[in-house]
């Protein structure tokens, strides 16, 4: 078990699954230089550690993430990157464009808003505690979402209930977040955790190339026609076919014991 601590972001990697604490609780965790920069190596982290299998973000505190720390934003357009953040010749991503190759579980807590709630989005699975809320609220303060939501959230659900929640800027609990299929279990605030957990620990005892393999046709088929996402899919299926996870699997099965996958 390894643990790694900084002001903003809180890291900690024990059984295969590492957990990322967002951690400026007085602040309600919204967004500054240095918890960006933490999220972005934590999230490195998950990518080229092989011990890491899954990850799970959460927040400390009353909130998830409440958004973009709007005390660097009323700097104005320069404090935002200005016009030659739209000319990058570096090869830095923010945390919507990187690839993490690895599952990451968004254990939502309190308060998801803004960038908060684009974070969260960039999860693969997502869970809320009861007392969770959600809200895109730029739009009430003359601007829009920086890190692709208006992109992705009418394509996440169906396009009237993203733009309801990109053109009023209002904010919705969990229950509404659940019946709009932006979470899939809402469970009380004490059980999130162990939930999230449990979640992680599972997928994290599976075989690791399955999972990571999963994952990258989940996320790259979307914008694909139906045909070569099938394509990708059987290719990248008969590849995992030659693995020794993927003989072991059902040796175990039939020796009627747990499989032992090593990822190879």
């Amino acid at each position: 078990m390894t643990t790694v601590e900084a002001p903003a972001v809180q890291f900690d990697v024990s059984a295969g699954v590492a957990t990322i604490t967002l951690n400026r609780p007085e602040q309600l965790n919204a967004i500054n230089a240095e918890l960006g920069a933490g999220l972005m190596e934590a999230l490195r982290q998950v990518r080229t550690r092989d011990d890491i299998r899954v990850a799970i973000l959460t927040g400390n505190g009353r909130a998830f993430c409440a958004g973009a720390d709007l005390r660097s934003r009323a700097g104005g357009p320069a404090a935002a990157g200005g016009v030659a953040g739209l000319f990058r010749t570096d090869d830095a991503v923010g945390f919507h464009e990187f690839e993490p190759k690895k599952p990451i579980i968004g254990a939502v807590n309190g308060y998801c808003l803004g960038g908060g709630f684009e974070i969260a989005l960039s999860c693969d699975l997502l869970i809320a505690s009861e007392a969770a809320q959600f809200g895109l609220p730029e739009i009430t303060l003359g601007f829009f979402p920086l890190a692709g939501a208006p992109v992705t959230l009418p394509r996440s659900i169906p396009r009237v209930l993203a733009n309801d929640l990109l053109f009023t800027g209002e904010r919705i609990p969990a229950a509404t977040a659940y019946a709009f299929g932006l979470v899939s279990r809402i469970v009380p605030p004490d059980e999130l955790l162990p939930t999230a957990r449990a979640m992680a620990e599972k997928i994290a005892g599976y075989a690791p190339l399955a999972v990571r393999a999963m994952h990258e046709l989940v996320r790259r088929q979307g914008n694909m026609p139906l045909g070569e996402a099938l394509r990708l899919a059987s290719t990248m299926r008969w590849a995992i076919g030659q693995t020794e996870d993927a003989r072991e699997g059902p040796r175990a099965f039939a020796e009627k014991r747990t499989p032992v996958f090593k990822g190879e």
